[in-house]
């Protein structure tokens, strides 16, 4: 058996507006509606979930995170619109890049050896 894993990286100058890991946090906050929690998700600190998410924020031309003050209720994190659209373009360019390079995988798979015996 075989897989292939492409990671595409948007950069914005130096930095990596958007990533694999960044889209994971993206979902994550989306789902939990807190960046710590979102972090905790991911076994990494809320330190550097933050920094990514202020990374993400700087690169694009809008907010793609934004976070609720506290109160009565509590504060929170979510997706803005921009973040939103974002994730769901990078996921289908992620789809649409896989879908291309399927045929010369299978092809290239073929050539693996056995992976039990690889390990020997």
């Amino acid at each position: 058996m075989h897989r292939l894993d492409l990671k595409i990286r948007l950069h914005c100058g130096a930095d990596i507006a958007i990533g694999p890991g960044k889209a994971d946090l993206l979902d994550a906050i989306r789902q939990t509606g807190s960046i710590s929690a979102a972090a905790r998700s991911l076994g990494m600190s809320y330190r550097r979930a933050w920094l990514l998410v202020e990374t993400m924020n700087r690169c694009f031309q809008e907010p793609l995170v934004t976070t609720l003050a506290g109160g009565r209720h509590g504060g929170g994190t979510q997706l803005t619109e921009m973040g939103v659209r974002v994730l769901q373009r990078y996921r289908e360019l992620c789809a649409q890049a896989l879908a291309a390079v399927q045929d010369g995988l299978d092809d290239l798979g073929t050539l693996l050896a056995d992976p039990t015996a690889a390990t020997r």
